[in-house]
């Protein structure tokens, strides 16, 4: 490697929003980050709602109250009349 140009490569505490910490290396000092290998459903085999911005209870909100245009049926058209030819033109 060419000295100078490449970020330093040191120890770097990585903290999960579940309070679990350990220790890798990176080019940065510290890391949060939201699941790791302890909170995770996929390692855990628990099931787990991430709701990072309420969006669970907008969706569920948005159902409960029976007006969501994807859940409602749309309405029957009207079949327009036909106005009657004229008599006497026949091809």
């Amino acid at each position: 490697m060419k000295d100078g140009i490449h970020p330093p490569y040191i120890v770097t505490t990585v903290t999960c929003s579940c309070g679990n910490s350990f220790k890798t290396r990176s080019t940065k000092k510290e890391l949060k980050v939201d699941i790791c290998s302890a909170c995770h459903p996929f390692f855990t085999g628990k099931l787990k709602y991430i709701d990072t911005a309420g969006r669970i209870e907008k969706f569920q909100s948005k159902f409960a109250a029976g007006t969501y245009t994807s859940i409602q049926k749309p309405a029957k058209k009207v079949a327009k009349k036909r106005r009657p030819e004229p008599a006497g033109e026949e091809a």
